[in-house]
C-alpha cells in the first residue's frame, strides 16, 4: 500500500531526529573503530579553566591539530589546553601539549624539547608552512594574545607572534586558518573572534533556578579578523580593507575553501545563534558576505543555527564540495549541498545526515570516507556545554556518544554508531576532532578532544578489501603545503575532488594529506591538481595502497610514494 506523502514526511522527519534507518535504507557497516588512546600513552588531560562562576569562555575550549611536526612522514597529536579564568588557583599552568607519533600506536610527549607549550586560554588551531621554508609552523587561536610558533625544522619551534603581528590583542578567539587569498604563493591567516567576553560584562544565568552557563547573546558580537602575509616573516592585519572585518558576529567553527569553483579560496563561518556567514574572494583578497544569498546562513526553514563546526567535503561526488555544520541540542546538524553556480541546500533531511544529533549539542564534524569505498561518511563530536544540564532539561545530556553517519552510497546516510565499534560506546562531553592516518596503515583514524577529560584516540579496524590513496602536495610558485589547491581522482567510473585545508571543522586542523577511499578499483587512470595561483599538473596510471607526493610544475607531474606500512 502507498504511504501517503504527509506520513511518509513525517516519517522521514522523526527518523533524522531520533536517528531511525528507514526501512529499506539498512546496510551492513564495514565501519570499525575501537578505542586505543590507553595503549597509545597519551596522558594529556583537558581543563577549562572553570572555579564554577561559569564564564562563557569554558564551555566552547578546545581543538587540536594533526599535522607532522619533525618532517618524518607519520602525523603527530597537538592539544590545546584552557587556562585557569578569575578564582580558578592551580600548582602548575596547564599547558598545551604535543606528542610525537612513535609509530606502533605509541606516542611520547614533547611539548618542553618542542618548546610549544603555551599556557594561554586555547581555542582554535591551524598547522601550515606560512613561511615556505618545508615544514609546518601552528598557530593558536587564545582568549587573550594569540600565538605563532615557527618551526626551526629541527623538531623545535619559536615563538614569532609579536614580532609577526598576529598576536591580535585580547579576543575570544575561534576558528583559525591559514588560506593564500590572493594567489601570491604565500600563505596568509584568518582568525574567527567568538565574542566580547570580560569578567566585568559576565552574566549570571539560571534554568528553573540551578546555575548555568549564559548564552553568546549575553555578550556582544565582534568581527573577525585577517592578515596578509607580507613574504617576509611578518603580517598586516587588512581586515577591514578586505571586508572581513566589516561584519560582527559570534564566529565558532569554519572552513576556508573554494565553494564556488572560480580557483579561489572562500572562508565560511558559524556564527553562534546567528546567520553564517560565507565571505565569496574576488581573487584579489577582497571579500564579500553572501551566505544569505548562497543559501548558507539559515537552515532549510529559514532559521539561524546554535552553530558550532563546519566540515567540507563531496559526498555524493558530483564535483561539487558540500559542507556539514555541526549546532545545539534540539537542532539538526546541517549539510548543505553544493548545486553549483554559488548555491547551496539544506538537503539535511532528504539524506537523513541529521540522524541522531537532534538531542545533543554536536561539535567536531568530519565529512570523510572511514571505510575506504569511495564516498564519504559523517563523524559528529557530542557532548553538552552544560555539566548540569540534567536537572534542567531530561531530554538530553552532558557525557553522550558521538555518532557515525555512514554514507549509502546514494546520496543519504544511515546512522551506525551502534555498530562500528567500542570507539563510539565512549560517553563523555566531545569538542574538537581531528582525522588521518596516525598508522599508515591506509585508513582514517580518529582523535577527539574531550572537554575536562582524556581524549579519545580511535583506531580504524574497518575491513582491508577496499584500496585508497593518499597524496601530499609540494608547492613551488604557490604555498608550500599545496594549501587551497584542488584534487580530482579518477578511478574508473568513480570520480572524486578535495582540497588541502589548514584549520577546519570545530577549532582545530587535519588532514593536510588528502585520503581518497577506492573500494575495489585496482588502478588510478589520472589525479589532476588544480594549483593556488591557477597551475595544473597531472599524473596517469598512479598506483593505489599507498602516499604519494606530486610537486608542483612538473611535466609529466613528478610523484613519490610508498605503500602502506
Amino acid at each position: 500500500m502507498a504511504v501517503p506523502s504527509r506520513v511518509a514526511s513525517w516519517c522521514a522527519v522523526v527518523g533524522a531526529l531520533w536517528g531511525l534507518v528507514p526501512c529499506g535504507a539498512r546496510a551492513q557497516c564495514l565501519i570499525q573503530l575501537h578505542d586505543v588512546t590507553t595503549q597509545a600513552g597519551i596522558g594529556f588531560r583537558h581543563t577549562d579553566g572553570g572555579s564554577g562562576r561559569r564564564y562563557i569562555v569554558e564551555s566552547v575550549t578546545s581543538g587540536l591539530a594533526l599535522f607532522d611536526y619533525d618532517g618524518d612522514g607519520d602525523v603527530d597529536v597537538y592539544f590545546l589546553n584552557g587556562a585557569p579564568l578569575r578564582g580558578t588557583q592551580v600548582a602548575a599552568p596547564p599547558k598545551n601539549t604535543l606528542y610525537r607519533n612513535d609509530g606502533a600506536w605509541k606516542f611520547t610527549d614533547v611539548t618542553d624539547q618542542a618548546g610549544v607549550g603555551d599556557t594561554g586560554f586555547g581555542l582554535g588551531v591551524a598547522a601550515a608552512d606560512y613561511d615556505n621554508d618545508g615544514d609546518q609552523d601552528l598557530y593558536i587561536n587564545n582568549y587573550g594574545p594569540n600565538v605563532l610558533y615557527r618551526n626551526n625544522g629541527d623538531g623545535t619551534f619559536t615563538d614569532v607572534s609579536r614580532q609577526a603581528g598576529v598576536a591580535n590583542g585580547n579576543e575570544v578567539g575561534a576558528t583559525t586558518s591559514f588560506l593564500d587569498i590572493d594567489g601570491d604563493g604565500d600563505l596568509d591567516l584568518f582568525c574567527a573572534n567568538y565574542l566580547l567576553f570580560t569578567y566585568e560584562n559576565h552574566v549570571a544565568r539560571t534554568s528553573r533556578g540551578i546555575p548555568k552557563y549564559p548564552g553568546p547573546m549575553d555578550h556582544p558580537p565582534v568581527p573577525n579578523n585577517l592578515f596578509r602575509n607580507n613574504g617576509d616573516g611578518t603580517f598586516t592585519d587588512v581586515s577591514g580593507q578586505s571586508g572581513i572585518g566589516e561584519h560582527e558576529g559570534w564566529g565558532m567553527g569554519g572552513v576556508c575553501a573554494d565553494y564556488d569553483d572560480d580557483g579561489d579560496t572562500d572562508i565560511f563561518v558559524a556564527n553562534d545563534v546567528a546567520g553564517n556567514f560565507l565571505f565569496q574572494n574576488d581573487g584579489h583578497g577582497h571579500f564579500e558576505e553572501v551566505g544569505l544569498t548562497a543559501g548558507f546562513a539559515y537552515d532549510l526553514h529559514g532559521d539561524e543555527h546554535g552553530s558550532m563546526g563546519v566540515a567540507c567535503g563531496d559526498y555524493d561526488n558530483d564535483g561539487r564540495l558540500d559542507f556539514y555544520q555541526t549546532c545545539y541540542a534540539r537542532e539538526l546538524a546541517t549539510l548543505y549541498r553544493n548545486l553549483g553556480g554559488g548555491v547551496l541546500e539544506d538537503v539535511t533531511l532528504k539524506t537523513n545526515a541529521g540522524a541522531g544529533t537532534f538531542p545533543y549539542v554536536t561539535w567536531g564534524p568530519g565529512l570523510i570516507d572511514l571505510d575506504n569505498d569511495g564516498d564519504r561518511d559523517l563523524f559528529v563530536a557530542c557532548g553538552h556545554l552544560q555539566d548540569n544540564v540534567e536537572l534542567f532539561d531530561d531530554t538530553t545530556a552532558y557525557l553522550v556518544r558521538n555518532v557515525v553517519l555512514m554514507n549509502t552510497g546514494d546520496g543519504r546516510f544511515i546512522n551506525v554508531s551502534d555498530q562500528c565499534g567500542d570507539g563510539l560506546q565512549v560517553q563523555l562531553s566531545s569538542r574538537g576532532v581531528g582525522f588521518d592516518d596516525l598508522d599508515d596503515d591506509g585508513d582514517l583514524d580518529v582523535v577527539i578532544l574531550n572537554s575536562r577529560r582524556e581524549p579519545t584516540v580511535l583506531r580504524n579496524d574497518s575491513p582491508r578489501s577496499n584500496h585508497w590513496i593518499q597524496i601530499r602536495l609540494r608547492g613551488v610558485k604557490s604555498n608550500r603545503d599545496g594549501v587551497g589547491a584542488r584534487v580530482k581522482v579518477v578511478a574508473g567510473d568513480r570520480t572524486q575532488v578535495d582540497e588541502v585545508h589548514s584549520g577546519h571543522g570545530y577549532q582545530s586542523h587535519y588532514g593536510t594529506r588528502l585520503h581518497f577511499g577506492l573500494g575495489l578499483r585496482t588502478r588510478i587512470d589520472r589525479i589532476e591538481v588544480r594549483w593556488i595561483g591557477g597551475g595544473v599538473d597531472v599524473v596517469e596510471n598512479a598506483p593505489v595502497d599507498r602516499v604519494i607526493t606530486i610537486a608542483e610544475g612538473s611535466n609529466p607531474a613528478s610523484l613519490r610514494g610508498s605503500p602502506a606500512r
